[in-house]
């Protein structure tokens, strides 16, 4: 039986991998802060699936945290098959009105802890010729967003070169790029939704079936829904400069995750 970690497992994409890959039959690594709903997730995943589900409390905005993540994944005789690299916030406000400390605090958990994550995953998927890792960035890569977008275009990036680099290894790397779901992501950053029209929200467990279906079609970068293929296609189409403003009135507070 197969093996899969997911960061930021308690909510969200997060939980929606989590209760896909149960009902999947895979044993599971559970990743988050909450010791307390991690416990409460962990049963019930196991009595419901009958599956394995371990927990590991862990804050990656913490270098404490992404070493123990990385210390599991480095395990050798309790290898990991799939990581999810789902854990991920937003900050509310635009450049300059977010604190210095919390801007890096998104560069620890968005990419330092997606770099250090992925290397000690997929080092041990090569040597035994299998596994897959998912990062998930944001449609909000593909636009200015400040910090947000900025790092989200960071993990598509990094995703699609170690694709490359790893290439008939037997080890598959993909960006899942979602746009609005209806998760607590909003609601933690204290960001409003009113002002985004209903068709644009997707729901996290048809999102997560779909990246699923995409990493095994060997794709490296998802965007698993026709209406945001259909605007990223637009966007590629759209001047540098129209979308940076348009990007600027909607206010990073709104980014999608």
């Amino acid at each position: 039986m197969t093996t899969a970690l997911i960061t930021g497992s308690t909510a969200g994409i997060g939980a929606a991998f989590a209760r896909r890959l149960a009902a999947q039959g895979h044993n599971l690594v559970l990743v988050a802060r909450d010791t307390k709903r991690l416990g409460e997730q962990a049963t019930e995943l196991h009595d419901r699936h009958g599956i394995e589900a371990e927990v590991l409390a862990a804050d990656l905005s913490t270098e404490e945290g992404i070493a123990a993540v990385e210390q599991r994944l480095d395990d050798r005789t309790h290898p990991v098959d799939l990581l999810v690299n789902n854990a991920g916030f937003g900050n509310k406000g635009r450049y300059l009105e977010v604190s210095m400390a919390d801007e890096l605090t998104m560069i620890k958990v968005h990419v330092e802890a997606v770099l250090r994550l992925t290397s000690a995953a997929t080092s041990s998927m090569r040597e035994r010729g299998r596994g897959g890792v998912i990062n998930v960035a944001s449609v909000a890569a593909f636009v200015p967003r400040g910090t947000y977008g900025a790092s989200k275009a960071w993990v598509v990036q990094f995703t699609q070169g170690a694709a490359k680099d790893l290439a008939g290894s037997g080890v598959r790397l993909m960006a899942l790029c979602p746009g609005f779901v209806r998760t607590e992501f909003h609601q933690r950053a204290g960001m409003g939704t009113d002002n985004i029209p209903g068709w644009l929200w997707l729901d996290a467990d048809k999102l997560v079936a779909a990246a699923l279906a995409d990493l095994a079609r060997g794709k490296t970068v998802s965007i698993p829904d026709p209406r945001y293929k259909a605007l990223m296609g637009v966007v590629k189409l759209t001047p540098r400069a129209l979308l940076g403003g348009v990007s600027s009135r909607t206010g990073r507070k709104y980014g999608p995750q």
